[in-house]
């Protein structure tokens, strides 16, 4: 295997700079006042860190598949930066990968995710300083549009860099927060009562109608 630095790895900066850009986002908009929480974030940091690891520091997964890899592609330096957006590489796809489908799928989800937690924390701050249930903005299509922006941010971090832990962490994660969405119904139903049950009834948890978009 070549100098990881002339592949574009080994950047140990770019992890630590991506990583704590992301984690800082997560904590900046997550209540960590349950343990259920601190496992979200928790879980979230590690798919973080996990994922940029291996997009800046270390291949883990395609070191860890090249002897399969390197008899299906034997003519491709796996090692290549570039041919690290598995995606891209497995399905032969030509040209940039920066500039192709798979990353403009994933930045798509990321930006979006990231702009619907900004959105929904807005209208949650405002909302709670009165004591009202939010039902406005990203909350008039869904009832958990914070968690679905995080989950969207992880999927879109998964489409542009793929990983055997962020495979594993991905359910995991994505399991914990509909169970905090749950959790936060039961919580809500006993605040607003009547009220929260019509709003429930009338709006989806994640996805919203079709007819409303």
């Amino acid at each position: 295997m070549e100098n990881l630095s002339l592949n574009g790895y080994g950047l140990l900066s770019l992890v630590f700079i991506n990583s704590f850009i992301f984690i800082l986002f997560a904590y900046s908009f997550t209540k960590l006042k349950t343990p259920r929480n601190w496992l979200s974030f928790s879980l979230f940091s590690v798919y973080v860190i996990a994922h940029f690891t291996e997009m800046y520091g270390f291949p883990f997964t395609i070191y860890w598949f090249s002897g399969w890899l390197s008899k299906l592609y034997p003519n491709v330096n796996l090692f290549s930066h570039e041919n690290g957006h598995i995606f891209h590489t497995l399905l032969g796809m030509q040209g940039d990968p920066h500039l192709g489908f798979f990353h403009a799928l994933s930045l798509l989800f990321i930006f979006f995710g990231l702009g619907t937690v900004v959105y929904a924390w807005g209208i949650l701050s405002e909302t709670q300083k009165k004591n009202e249930l939010a039902t406005t903005g990203p909350y008039a299509f869904v009832r958990h549009p914070q968690y679905v922006g995080f989950i969207l941010i992880i999927f879109g971090l998964f489409v542009q860099w793929p990983t055997l832990i962020t495979l594993i962490l991905f359910p995991i994660l994505a399991t914990v927060y509909v169970q905090l969405s749950y959790k936060e119904d039961k919580d809500l139903f006993k605040k607003f009562g009547k009220e929260y049950e019509k709003y429930a009834k009338d709006t989806p948890m994640f996805v919203p109608r079709a007819s409303e978009l």
